[in-house]
């Protein structure tokens, strides 16, 4: 095939622009018919996949097959295409936000209680104020900004809206990957099937209220900007614009440093590795970024810094600890083990093709290849830290936009030159005898095993996507009892009590910290669990005494925790309930309330003070 930059416009007529909206219109009333149908009140081991109607997956079929129909037509308008992205969103992103009647993630729910703080406190603050939660008021960026937007809707709690943060983060994302893309082809085909593939591989997570899901956005940005303009061929075109484009870096470059930790590192390693190529050897971008990041990091975040520094030069080299899960961090139980096999073979399935379209595609070898370090510079990051034992992630989640470029030429016919097709046509021209001539390749069949087999690779990654991304809801979902429960405990808490719980994962968990405080004792050595656990009652009042009147000590233990601690290898159900009911039982404890969704206890006081 040719590069189809130069292909005439599709053609008049009622067949061609009708037919795509067909199944798109199917897929989108079986998934409206699915989520109308879909109980997520008793979620499994996994999650949302064994709870969503059957009629979600052929509705996802048949979009991803309409959606392949449709694109693999270079001459149809691409309209089309970006309607079958658009519907993909809804249903890989908008799902959720339809049959829950709360907010997924509890980290979700703890960027709402920093945003609360900023909005109470009226400032930032350091950590002698509030401990390890100052690090969020060293990078506000994200925070400040949805502070300003609560107020401007008039809301009283960004909970309000972040449910839809999923979809509105991954629609940010959708005219930079073009801007991307169209860099490097006009061929609409691979531009529209790279973004597919990039929205079906994203299953990271990150696109949930955070600051890492407006950085990455504006990371995206910072890199089309610098493929589109500040190339050889953008820089002769004038130095003037070329200011204005870097005055508009600038200030994404700042809004990325102010929000979050690893992403102006990320965004400077990919930028090193564009000045590699002869193409970018501007080295306007990166001394910016390194600039404006080293700036902060002196500055703002040089308390957290100061302190994390030590561990973080440990952890320079020592890539086996920076990319293990650890304690707490393994999945454990069927449902927990399948979805982590079905996140690793949707992302190796993707860097698969991503490498058989760099070795197969060899004008794009050449032309895109300014993409390709793009990828490959964010693995280094692999031995700068562990991030949390996040950093495998992270890394995946960087390589994404130029992965899915090279893995959707995989999948679509061998590009070649116009200069090549034509040499081709004029030899054929020469060898053809009488009055038929020969007009260089023959046309590929319409049906044949070039159509069906990257159909069933897409369709595979397209249903792989739910179970990694979707798979572990009974840990990320919570219930309305569940908020009711935890809201009574802090609308009762006076200031300065003690909140403890097994484990983080659940809604408001840190709601107040700036006056209450917490103890989640699963994070504790693992020998103090091991006490919890074969006396519970005795050890945990223990732990919460000293709390002094008005102040007190609760016991909290939520569907959350339970889930939390059970799928990712923690504590046994069995363990759990032998704490619960050993709290139960201990004449120190007395129950305060309690529904389907968890218990809360409160140590009881004599006195000034616990004992």
């Amino acid at each position: 095939m040719t590069d189809l930059s130069d292909l005439p416009p599709a053609r008049s007529g009622r067949r061609a622009p009708v037919w795509p909206g067909v199944p798109l219109l199917v897929a989108l009333a079986l998934w409206a018919y699915a989520v109308r149908h879909t109980d997520v009140s008793r979620l499994d081991d996994y999650g949302l996949v064994s709870a969503l109607h059957p009629t979600f997956w052929a509705g996802l079929a048949v979009l991803t097959t309409g959606f392949w129909l449709t694109v693999r037509d270079a001459r149809r308008p691409g309209a089309w295409s970006a309607a079958y992205v658009l519907a993909l969103l809804v249903m890989e992103r908008a799902t959720q936000v339809v049959l829950y009647p709360t907010p997924l993630y509890a980290w979700a729910w703890k960027h709402e209680a920093v945003i609360d703080h900023l909005l109470t406190a009226g400032g930032l603050q350091t950590a002698d104020q509030v401990g390890d939660m100052a690090v969020y008021d060293q990078w506000p960026g994200f925070f400040a900004a949805q502070a300003a937007l609560q107020r401007l809707l008039g809301v009283d709690s960004a909970a309000m809206f972040m449910a839809w943060w999923p979809l509105v983060s991954s629609l940010m994302l959708l005219l930079p990957l073009l801007l991307i893309y169209r860099t490097f082809t006009e061929d609409r085909r691979l531009i529209w099937t790279a973004v597919w593939l990039f929205y079906v591989a994203n299953w990271v997570g990150q696109d949930y209220f955070s600051p890492q899901s407006v950085a990455y956005a504006l990371h995206v940005g910072v890199l089309a900007v610098v493929l589109r303009r500040f190339g050889r061929s953008a820089v002769r075109r004038g130095r003037p614009r070329q200011a204005v484009w870097t005055v508009v870096i600038t200030v994404l470059i700042v809004a990325i440093v102010i929000s979050h930790q690893l992403t102006p590192g990320m965004l400077a390693v990919c930028l090193l590795a564009l000045c590699l190529s002869r193409r970018y050897r501007d080295w306007v971008p990166l001394a910016t970024t390194v600039v404006i990041f080293l700036a902060w990091c002196l500055t703002a975040a040089l308390p957290f810094l100061s302190a994390a520094m030590p561990d973080m030069i440990r952890s320079i080299g020592d890539v086996g600890a920076n990319v293990e899960t650890g304690y707490g961090a393994t999945p454990t139980g069927a449902g927990a083990i399948a979805t982590s096999w079905a996140a690793r073979l949707l992302s190796g399935s993707v860097l698969l093709l991503a490498a058989v379209g760099v070795l197969r595609q060899r004008v794009l070898r050449h032309r895109a290849r300014p993409l390709l370090l793009v990828a490959a510079a964010p693995l280094p990051m692999f031995a700068a830290s562990s991030y949390g034992s996040e950093m495998i992630f992270r890394v995946l989640l960087f390589m994404l936009p130029g992965a899915a470029f090279f893995a959707a030429a995989a999948l679509l016919p061998k590009v070649r030159t116009l200069a090549a097709d034509a040499a081709e046509r004029e030899t054929g021209t020469r060898q053809t005898t009488g009055t038929r001539q020969t007009t260089g390749t023959a046309r590929p069949r319409r049906w044949g095993i070039g159509t069906w087999l990257p159909l069933a690779a897409l369709l595979g990654g397209t249903l792989a996507f739910v179970p990694a991304y979707s798979g572990k809801d009974r840990i990320n979902y919570f219930p309305p009892q569940e908020v009711a429960l935890v809201r009574q405990l802090f609308d009762q808490a006076p200031e300065g009590s003690l909140i403890v719980a097994a484990n983080r994962n659940y809604p408001d968990a840190y709601a107040s910290y700036w006056n209450i405080d917490h103890y989640w004792f699963l994070d504790d050595a693992r020998s103090h669990v091991d006490k919890i656990v074969r006396d519970p009652a005795a050890t945990l009042a223990d732990d919460m005494a000293g709390v002094e009147r008005p102040a007190r000590a609760y016991f909290l233990l939520t569907q959350g925790q339970l889930a939390n601690s059970e799928m990712n290898g923690q504590l046994s159900k069995a363990q759990l309930d032998r704490i619960r009911t050993s709290v139960a039982a201990s004449p120190r404890f007395r129950l305060v309330a309690e529904n389907g969704a968890g218990w809360l206890y409160e140590l009881k006081q004599s006195g000034g003070a616990e004992r």
